[in-house]
């Protein structure tokens, strides 16, 4: 029989050595299990933290890394991560992973992964400091992120607040949680009250949204699964009030899928308005289309196309409204997303900044005159988000910039009025989005 354990180590090595991203790696299961729970904490802890991890394992092996096969070096990211960021009891993770050790590689390197262990059990008061190439590599192993990315931040926000942005990307993350009918959002406090969950309270920027550590307490009691509440960031809520959709009007979501902030326009669009939501990706607007009809959201239309490929005419009338959620390199979300750290380079943030243009100017034709294009993405990233907006006005001067402050708290505007959340600051994902007018 197969352990958890087991398990993590064949999707940790889906992740690192296929390219698989994290909980895409793993069959689906009909109902959300503790079991699950945990083996996805112990995915996403070990990704996170796999730097640090790595040196710890470098220092406490007694010969060369290099020469360490890597599944037996994953199973020490595990046990390392379990005895020093879980309430495992020390001999029950020692056990559990000589005991995958010996069923996944051999028993030939069960010494080696009892000692290193047990050595780590010994020194967790005194664990090795990384010294790495200089003070800037040393924080970037010691809080587990590539240094290129510490080096940028440092530069940007300074080292306090650096800090303080690599330790909420390797918390385990707090999630969003929307509540969808006008009922619920005047009883959130009651609601929340009744459901009693450790870690759940209200959010303090808008008030149909409320935090938790845990969701599967709302899932239990299927308030999920009948359609009054929703998994989404207040970040990324932040970006629709941006948008500020009104009932009636006609907007076009572009780069949809999977679909949260287009079931969130719907919502307030109402059964009067219309929300196409475009992707080229055909699976993900699957999903798109799976929600708003399991929502009863007629007003949802889809189209599977390449935004850039498209005529002026390819959706008919110009669009009271467009959203541009671009593809971007996700540096905002690192908490959620433990694996995107490993996965971005500065190269990849010049190719997204390309794309970006090519997708801003593509969908700028589709909003009428007088009407409203955001542009808005998970990044931290200057050369993601602010960069290419001067770029864009550069290039297009029938949009001016209207200010965020109308529509979401004045601690989420910047001093250009574009909506910027940070996680250091505001304690939920790091987004940023421009809300333009195109002139008569």
């Amino acid at each position: 029989m197969t352990s958890s354990r087991q398990e993590a180590l064949r999707e940790l090595e889906r992740i690192e050595q296929g390219g698989a991203f994290i909980g895409l790696s793993r069959r689906p299961t009909a109902s959300k299990t503790e079991h699950d729970g945990k083996l996805a904490d112990l995915v996403a802890g070990v990704t996170r933290r796999r730097r640090w991890l790595d040196f710890l394992v470098d220092q406490f092996y007694q010969g060369d890394p290099a020469l360490l096969e890597p599944k037996v070096r994953i199973i020490l990211r595990m046990g390392l991560y379990e005895l020093l960021h879980t309430r495992t009891p020390d001999h029950a993770v020692v056990n559990e992973m000589v005991d995958c050790a010996k069923a996944e590689v051999g028993k030939r390197v069960t010494g080696l992964v009892n000692g290193i262990l047990r050595r780590t059990i010994r020194e967790k008061n005194r664990l090795p400091v990384p010294m790495g190439t200089g003070p800037v590599d040393a924080l970037a192993i010691a809080h587990s992120h590539p240094t290129w990315m510490v080096e940028r931040w440092i530069d940007r926000f300074g080292e306090a607040k650096t800090i303080a942005l690599l330790e909420h990307n390797n918390e385990r993350p707090r999630f969003g949680i929307r509540l969808r009918t006008q009922q619920s959002t005047q009883h959130r406090s009651g609601l929340l009250e009744e459901m009693g969950v450790d870690g759940a309270q209200e959010s303090p920027f808008f008030e149909d949204f409320i935090r938790s550590t845990r969701l599967s307490p709302f899932f239990k009691k299927e308030l999920v699964q009948d359609g009054t509440l929703l998994i989404q960031d207040e970040a990324a809520g932040g970006v629709v009030r941006v948008m500020d959709p009104q009932p009636g009007e006609r907007i076009l979501d572009a780069c949809a899928a999977p679909g949260g902030k287009a079931i969130y326009m719907a919502d307030r669009v109402g059964s009067t308005g219309l929300i196409l939501g475009v992707d080229k990706n055909k699976s993900r607007v699957r999903l798109l289309e799976s929600e708003a009809a399991r929502l009863n959201l007629p007003q949802v239309e889809t189209r599977v196309v390449d935004l850039r490929e498209c005529s002026e005419s390819e959706f008919g009338e110009p669009y009271d409204k467009v959203l541009l959620d671009a593809p971007c390199s996700g540096l905002g979300v690192l908490s959620k997303r433990a694996d995107l750290r490993w996965r971005t380079s500065p190269e990849q943030i010049l190719q997204l900044s390309r794309l970006q243009d090519a997708l801003l100017d593509s969908v700028a034709r589709f909003v009428k005159p007088g009407g409203i294009l955001v542009y808005g993405t998970c990044t931290l990233e200057p050369e993601e988000n602010e960069d290419r907006i001067g770029a864009f006005l550069d290039r297009n001067s029938a949009f001016t910039i209207e200010s965020a402050a109308d529509y979401v708290p004045n601690a989420m505007v910047n001093a250009e009025g574009f909506y910027r959340t940070l996680p250091f600051e505001h304690e939920i994902d790091g987004v940023f989005a421009v809300r333009m007018r195109k002139s008569n």
